[in-house]
């Protein structure tokens, strides 16, 4: 199935912040989005969840992001917030209550293509005891935004 996602990644970058260590946190998580300067706030853009799927199987926290995307979807989509420190070493940690003190990386994921579910079963498929059932995509699948396919 071809998948047609738009992620918009906002996270602020405060004056006791080093800019290039937020840029780091968002590429850490989001390798495939090359964050820019904005007005006090880093902005990053990707066409794909693959990379951040595989780190929610290596952490094994799919029934979480499961949760949380549920929980935060539209028809349009779904939001979520990260711990910027936490995605600094590669981990994520939602954001859940009142943002953290220095902000929290926001996430907003637009689905054209399928629908908001399917996609959101794609990134972070059901689970039993753990297991991914029926995964649409095995863990370390990854599209590559060249090929056609995509």
């Amino acid at each position: 199935m071809i998948y047609s996602v738009d992620v918009r990644i906002v996270a602020p970058v405060n004056d006791t912040e080093v800019t290039d260590r937020v840029a780091d946190a968002v590429r850490n998580v989001f390798p495939d989005a090359e964050p820019t300067h904005e007005d006090g706030r880093l902005v990053a853009e990707t066409h794909t969840l693959d990379a951040f799927s595989d780190v929610l199987h290596e952490q094994e926290i799919l029934d979480t992001a499961r949760r949380v995307f549920l929980r935060n979807s539209t028809e349009d989509g779904f939001d979520f917030a990260l711990k910027k420190q936490a995605a600094f070493e590669g981990i994520v940690n939602f954001a859940v209550g009142d943002p953290d003190e220095l902000g929290d990386i926001d996430v907003e994921v637009r689905v054209r293509e399928p629908d908001v579910e399917s996609f959101i079963d794609y990134v972070a498929p059901e689970t039993d005891e753990g297991r991914p059932v029926d995964p649409v995509r095995e863990y370390g699948d990854r599209f590559d935004p060249e090929d056609g396919a995509y």
